[in-house]
């Protein structure tokens, strides 16, 4: 990648390789959501790019590395859109875990929405060798997350509570991302919504003890 420089023809240069390298990821997202990862050609890629293969060589590496470069970039951009809203909505006021949580789903659906193409690439499980990996890290890592912004102990029930919610988001991300209209989405996430307000044992009052035997 070209380095950044304080003179003119080096700020030209920079931001030159910057449109260069935008190009190339969203010819990627086109073709790779067309074609599949395995079906998709590098030679498509540069073309609709109007590049050449040496260039997404030097940028990327190769295909994989462009696969996984839109897949950092979708859940950087998942990442952003629910922590400012979290923020947004605790400086609001809404100190409620649940409603936090909520809060942060939102934007994580609408994203899938926004994003559907990519949300159904990286759903339907053809990637490059190591992927599947790679997405059961971040998903792992996304679970505890969530069990920290819901407040949940490290127990059991803890645990079983912010898997089972979080795995409510993933397939609602599938299901709002396989959509055919925006007011559909919207009715799939706040689907979600009142499912995850019914399944709140984190808050909900401890059972009454049974008959001592």
């Amino acid at each position: 990648m070209a380095r950044r420089s304080t003179g003119k023809g080096g700020s030209w240069e920079w931001s030159r390789t910057a449109q260069t390298r935008r190009s190339m990821l969203q010819a990627a997202r086109e073709v790779f959501s067309e074609h599949g990862f395995a079906d998709a050609n590098v030679s498509d890629v540069v073309a609709r790019a109007g590049s050449s293969v040496g260039s997404l060589y030097h940028h990327f590496g190769g295909k994989t590395e462009l696969f996984l470069a839109l897949f950092e970039e979708h859940q950087a951009a998942h990442e952003e859109a629910a922590a400012s809203s979290v923020a947004a909505a605790k400086k609001a006021g809404v100190r409620d875990p649940v409603e936090l949580f909520i809060t942060g789903a939102r934007a994580f659906l609408e994203g899938s929405w926004a994003r559907r193409d990519l949300a159904m690439l990286f759903m339907d499980g053809d990637g490059p060798p190591g992927f599947e990996l790679i997405r059961r890290t971040r998903g792992r890592e996304w679970v505890r997350q969530n069990a920290v912004l819901l407040g949940a102990g490290d127990t059991p029930m803890g645990r079983l509570t912010v898997s089972v919610l979080t795995s409510v988001i993933g397939e609602a991300a599938r299901e709002v991302a396989t959509c055919d209209s925006e007011d559909e989405a919207r009715d799939v996430v706040e689907a979600a919504v009142a499912l995850i307000r019914r399944f709140d044992p984190l808050t909900a009052p401890a059972p009454a003890p049974g008959p001592e035997a």
